[in-house]
């Protein structure tokens, strides 16, 4: 009976154990992660400030229906490291490719139109992200580029830079958007197609996502390696313990009392 107080006091430890919830991390070193390098090149010139393009939200810039759409394609790239370029009458990088996605959609929030002046320099935002693809390690890399216009500025031919993305291996997907006429379809066709990428078109916002959806189903390529975290929940031990412990110290007491009598 003198040991009572002690396996009391143990069980009671147990409880204290099991109620603060245990537990064991198990670290996995999986041996690749699928995705690849992807910039995104956006023209922002000044034509992307007409409105209407939005097919319920009329009174949207078209940049900013872009934006939405883009935000909403970057949610679904989970594998990928994402790069951004913004392009108008020169190209600059505006977030080097990562895989810190939140980062990348607030930056993508702080651009513009006219950010980049209210031109349109094709060649610059290939050329622009070609230079920021070179610090991604993926084997696979490819650009999207979605312009409303012509090449009109920029000091970067579309031909050198097509080359270069030839040379480099870089698929380039280019989008024009806007109805007939407004845009190079027939450049933007010929980048694709020497590249090993494809053209489409969006005439208003519901055919841009379509677009998006299609280029979502883009082929992935292992990337790097990362680790898994296995959560393991150690609270049942103690508590299973500490239950047999108090049982068996019922029906040894119960015992004893009933020998007494």
């Amino acid at each position: 009976m003198q040991k009572e107080p002690f396996i009391f006091a143990f069980i009671y430890t147990l409880f204290t154990v099991s109620l603060a919830s245990p537990i064991f991390y198990d670290r996995i070193l999986a041996s690749e992660r699928n995705g690849r390098d992807l910039v995104l090149a956006l023209d922002s010139s000044g034509s992307m400030a007409e409105s209407g393009f939005d097919t319920e939200r009329k009174n949207l810039r078209k940049y900013d229906v872009l934006l939405n759409i883009v935000e909403a394609f970057i949610d679904k790239r989970f594998d990928d490291n994402i790069g951004l370029v913004i392009f108008g009458s020169f190209g600059f990088t505006a977030a080097p490719v990562t895989y810190d996605l939140v980062a990348l959609k607030e930056i993508l929030h702080l651009s513009d139109v006219g950010i980049a002046g209210e031109s349109t320099a094709i060649g610059e935002g290939i050329y622009q992200s070609l230079r920021t693809l070179k610090f991604g390690n993926a084997k696979k890399k490819a650009i999207i580029l979605i312009t409303d216009g012509y090449q009109n500025a920029g000091s970067v031919s579309i031909k050198d830079a097509v080359e270069m993305a030839k040379k480099d291996g870089v698929k380039i997907y280019t989008i024009g958007i806007g109805k007939k006429g407004m845009f190079d379809e027939k450049l933007l066709k010929k980048i694709s197609v020497e590249t090993g990428g494809q053209t489409f078109s969006a005439v208003n916002s519901d055919d841009l996502k379509s677009v998006f959806s299609k280029i979502d189903s883009l082929e992935p390529s292992p990337i790097r390696s990362h680790m898994l975290v296995n959560k393991k929940m150690l609270y049942i031990y103690p508590l299973i313990l500490g239950m047999i412990l108090l049982i068996g110290l019922k029906l040894n007491r119960k015992s004893n009392e009933t020998a007494l009598s």
